[in-house]
């Protein structure tokens, strides 16, 4: 046995035993690609070439991953050398085969470095991906021109673009890796290939010389032309076109001119103002969890979860309970409600089934863990109830004291309240300490979204307990204080409101909802309205209505939507809204009837309508957005802004790419927001009160960015 030097930097060690070269990274908690990490690799594998004692080299992470990608904390830094593609040109470029053994994570710039290598191979619980397109780049260490060259074109724009993770299994099938290995162990698993390829004088096979998988131009260009058909769609967004750019230059191009381009682009998407924006989203969802309570409670186990209500929201609520693997209690009113609340979690399943996503075996497996009842009385052993019932206090008021009555001490109680007063239901227990807002998104087996709303008087340890459930449905939770609508309904309050103005000024709401989705929004809001149905949004303000404080100034309202609503103009469910719907359709088209109603309302109002260009009502309806936002943060319902960032992109549909609204107005400029604030006070002083924040961090020259650390 012979061992050489360590390597230059302590994060990657280099040790030599019967003719191979054991390169192990080093750089807890996830080996993450710092320059430290970069210049070790660069060093060991130059050191192990040299060796002629080494015959092969095995490259594998100690810990928990093989590499799982750059070093968040060099983010905004300069770069510093040996740069990722130099490392990776290194290890492909070593005349003795290098083998990468992957366990854990391999995710962008450390799946770079598995292809870089001459082969590669997994333990089963491996996680394989280049997700570098949520961030706004594109792999730019050689991942766009070897992944194509192994795998072929259509194979690697699916991964690139979507930047989903691949398992072990899949990323053989796909050829992104030559072995599965039997068992866990990346070491042992990964010196036993290397043996069988010395034993076998198995040559060195370097990615970026592959051609067999490129072979067939004609449908490698279909697979190209059509993956930027599909990307042109995305909305402007920057990176996905120029990860396209690199796999034509795959097939056209030798390795080295199709790296250079590889570069040239990346370089692009590194000073797009799409990355900053992304960049501060992946940090913010990483950011929401960290809540005071965190750090003065600890969470209540939590084994099993009680439902009450099989509408849509109860089902889908059922459904993300379900597939984390808890079995749930379901009580409705009788027999009959029972039975459509399972069919509800049995449709779902069944469509999971249909997708592939899940087995009959596994279906089986799902609803043996769900139960209907009738009496509350079957939620006497759970450990977390949710209720999501009719949006009426009476109503609520009254299954809190059935909660009271039958469930355990030690119970979390919790409320799907979208707008509802939190303190006031939880009135209805002697257990205030119990009681929290889980406010779910629909459909709730799919949004990230989970608001927890923290009342007066609830413990910490409950809220504790609601963060953790959060993560086990794989949900973002975003802290939220109580006030009516929370953090989300709230700011889709205002900036509704702000929209019903500009349509009674003189837009109409088809030039609103083509606005809002070129800037970056999936739909509009009154496309958004015709979806989850007018009646919601009537019955919200007839209750607002009721408790408006008449001593107030009165706020201006607009009354088309209420006009639509009388004529029973709900949106999709009843074909019109404020579109036409044919029968089966969730396509609308404008209707000359809806333009009747507004142009009528507006003469009953007195205004005399005018001309809007988008980039005009674009800037009211964000300068809505962010100054009630700013309340909210000076309130206190947000802790930090990006709070709210997270809220409006995973709940409301805010481009991610922007970041936020917050983040947004960061990158506007917080004095334009301002300004424009204060110029449109001029017409309606009342609905335009700039925020004393905003107006606080103008007058500071900070940014909302500034107020993001608690």
């Amino acid at each position: 046995m012979d061992a050489s030097p360590a390597s230059s930097a302590s994060c990657v060690h280099l040790s030599v035993r019967d003719h191979i070269a054991f390169v192990a990274v080093d750089n807890p908690p996830v080996n993450a690609l710092s320059a430290a990490v970069r210049r070790g690799l660069m060093d060991a594998i130059t050191q192990a070439d040299a060796n002629p004692d080494v015959h092969a080299v095995l490259v594998h992470g100690r810990g928990k991953a093989f590499i799982a990608g750059a070093d968040i904390r060099e983010f905004g830094l300069p770069p510093q050398a040996p740069s990722l593609p130099e490392v990776c040109l290194r290890i492909e470029a070593c005349s003795k085969p290098v083998v990468a053994s992957i366990h854990g994570p391999a995710l962008g710039g450390g799946l770079e470095v598995a292809l870089s290598a001459h082969w590669r191979v997994a333990t089963p619980s491996a996680k394989l991906g280049l997700p570098e397109v949520q961030l706004g780049l594109l792999p730019g260490a050689g991942g766009t021109q070897r992944t194509p060259r192994l795998i072929g074109a259509q194979a690697a724009l699916d991964l690139m673009l979507s930047g989903r993770h691949v398992g072990a299994q899949e990323a053989l099938r796909m050829g992104l890796i030559d072995r599965v290995a039997a068992q866990e162990d990346a070491l042992a698993e990964g010196e036993a290939f290397v043996r069988h390829l010395l034993a076998e004088r198995l040559p060195v096979r370097r990615s970026g010389e592959q051609t067999a998988a490129l072979a067939d131009r004609a449908a490698t260009q279909a697979s190209i032309d059509a993956a930027r058909a599909e990307a042109t769609k995305k909305r402007g967004l920057f990176s996905p076109l120029k990860i396209v750019d690199c796999v034509q230059a795959a097939l056209d191009l030798p390795l080295s001119e199709g790296l250079a381009t590889e570069r040239a682009l990346f370089e692009q998407c590194l000073a797009s103002p799409q990355r900053a924006g992304l960049v501060h989203a992946f940090f913010a969802e990483r950011e929401v969890a960290k809540v005071p309570e965190a750090r003065l409670g600890q969470a209540r186990p939590v084994a099993s979860v009680g439902v009450v209500g099989g509408g849509t929201m109860g089902a889908g609520i059922a459904v993300a309970v379900l597939d984390a693997g808890l079995p749930v209690v379901m009580v409705e009113r009788d027999e009959a409600a029972v039975a459509l609340g399972r069919s509800r979690v049995e449709k779902v399943c069944d469509g999971h089934v249909a997708k592939g996503r899940l087995t009959p075996e596994g279906k089986a497996a799902v609803m043996a863990r769900f139960t209907g009842a009738t009496d509350y009385a079957a939620f006497k052993d759970v450990d977390l109830v949710i209720e999501a019932v009719f949006e009426d206090m009476a109503v609520k008021h009254a299954v809190f004291a059935e909660l009271e009555r039958h469930c355990k001490p030690g119970a979390v109680l919790a409320t799907n309240t979208s707008y509802l007063d939190i303190d006031a239901i939880a009135q209805a227990t002697s257990r205030p300490q119990d009681v929290i807002g889980l406010h779910f998104f629909s459909p709730a087996h799919i949004m990230k979204l989970l608001e927890i709303v923290v009342p007066a008087k609830v413990s910490a340890d409950v809220v504790a307990t609601a963060f953790a459930l959060a993560a086990k449905l794989k949900k973002v939770p975003v802290r939220a204080g109580v006030c009516d609508g929370f953090i989300g309904n709230r700011i889709l309050a205002v900036y509704r409101t702000a929209a019903d103005h500009l349509m009674e000024d003189g837009a109409s709401p088809y030039e609103i909802d083509a606005m809002v989705r070129a800037f970056g929004f999936p739909m509009g809001p009154y496309e958004m309205s015709d979806l989850a149905g007018g009646d919601i949004g009537w019955a919200t303000r007839k209750r607002r209505a009721a408790t408006r404080d008449p001593k107030a100034p009165p706020a201006r309202y607009v009354h088309i939507a209420d006009r639509l609503c009388e004529r029973g103009w709900f949106g999709q469910k009843t074909g019109r809204g404020w579109y036409l719907y044919e029968a089966g359709s969730r396509s609308g088209k404008p209707d000359p009837e809806v333009e009747a109603i507004v142009a009528e309302e507006r003469a009953k109002a007195g205004v005399t309508p005018r001309r809007f260009t988008p980039e005009e009502m674009q800037r009211r309806y964000v300068a809505a957005m962010v100054n009630e936002g700013a309340k909210v943060v000076e309130e206190g319902i947000a802790l930090r802004p990006l709070d709210v960032d997270v809220t409006l992109v995973h709940g409301y549909g805010f481009p991610r790419w922007r970041g936020g609204p917050m983040k947004h107005a960061d990158m506007v400029g917080l004095a334009h927001i301002l300004a424009d604030i204060q110029a449109f006070a001029q017409e309606d002083p009342l609905f335009w009160q700039p925020s004393a924040l905003l107006v606080k961090l103008v007058a500071e020259g900070r940014t909302f960015d500034s107020l993001n650390k608690i």
